[in-house]
């Protein structure tokens, strides 16, 4: 009697690997740092900057792509998404701010839109070459793109903390790297995960369409980027108007920054940081909304695989994606 051939179960999918590039790369932080420290070798002082600002992003891209991905985002489409919609939006944005930008009380909203506005022409150059898209799709790829655009950014903050009157400030350069990784995760590419997710929802073929749920998120997305960048001058003008002593109200009509009592500065911190978790939230429920409406291998959510093959083709190859998502 022929014994029967059982085929070897597929491999299983390696998961977790975010984790170990974050510990890794944390690891090589630190000692970096500390070697800097001890040997005021200043060789190693771009190893500290790219590692600083790329850490988190990359960790968070991994994540996503774990989590999220479907058989239309490649390694190779989220490497382009992290390297060339990263590069091209930091460019992009430094060009707009430079040429329509002034000094104005609403030159946040200005901002927002510009910075929103690069990332998501960057993320519609890299997909232009995808024939089916969804909103998961978009989802991880937006949301590399802005965590591109985070880290390119970063690394530049991190070379103006780093370059002081006095020399080379290694302490600053890590104080501003640790800063702005802790909140990496809830900015740039949260945003535009939100956006990419509802820009795929609405342009499921090769065609790109702009619908009124695309455009009213893209504004939505904008003024979150707006509301986190005036969060310390929004803090700033609450605390004056409500804390403001006879002498600094003086100095603010001659047009004179007064020196801040510490009871102010506490509070300005206070409310700094109550304002950027304030945004935080927002996009964190908002960013959750919409994946719990992302269809599962081109099933809208709620229907199972295979248990109605007609109707989840069809909603598969609605124009408008997922109806739910792009309103």
């Amino acid at each position: 009697m022929q014994a029967r051939h059982t085929p070897a179960p597929p491999p299983a999918r390696t998961t977790r690997i975010w984790s170990r590039i974050l510990l890794s790369g944390l690891f090589l932080w630190v000692a970096t740092v500390l070697v800097t420290f001890v040997t005021g070798n200043t060789n190693l002082v771009p190893t500290i900057v790219l590692l600083g600002s790329f850490l988190v992003p990359v960790t968070f891209v991994a994540w996503a792509y774990e989590r999220a991905h479907g058989d239309n985002v490649t390694v190779e489409l989220l490497f382009s998404a992290f390297v060339t919609a990263g590069v091209l939006g930091v460019l992009g944005a430094s060009l707009l701010e430079r040429l329509l930008l002034r000094p104005s009380p609403a030159m946040f909203i200005g901002l927002g839109a510009i910075e929103e506005g690069a990332k998501v022409a960057a993320l519609v150059f890299v997909a232009r070459h995808m024939t089916h898209r969804t909103p998961r799709d978009g989802l991880v790829l937006g949301a590399t793109a802005g965590f591109g655009f985070a880290a390119f950014e970063s690394a530049g903050y991190a070379l103006n903390a780093l370059v002081s009157e006095q020399g080379l400030n290694l302490l600053a350069l890590v104080e501003t790297e640790i800063l702005r990784g802790l909140l990496t995760p809830l900015g740039h590419g949260l945003w535009t995960a939100i956006i990419g997710c509802v820009l795929f929802a609405a342009s499921a073929g090769r065609r790109w369409r702009v619908t009124l749920g695309v455009l009213a998120t893209f504004v939505g997305v904008s003024l979150l980027h707006a509301l986190w960048d005036a969060a310390h001058g929004i803090a700033v003008r609450v605390t004056m108007v409500l804390t403001s002593l006879p002498w600094q109200e003086r100095e603010l009509r001659a047009g004179q920054l007064p020196e801040l009592t510490s009871a102010q500065a506490h509070m300005i911190a206070l409310m700094d940081w109550a304002g950027l978790a304030l945004v935080s939230v927002a996009g964190v429920l908002w960013l959750l909304w919409l994946w719990s409406r992302c269809p599962r291998n081109g099933h809208p959510a709620g229907s199972r695989g295979g248990a109605q093959p007609q109707r989840g083709a069809r909603e598969a190859d609605r124009p408008d994606g997922d109806a739910g998502i792009n309103g």
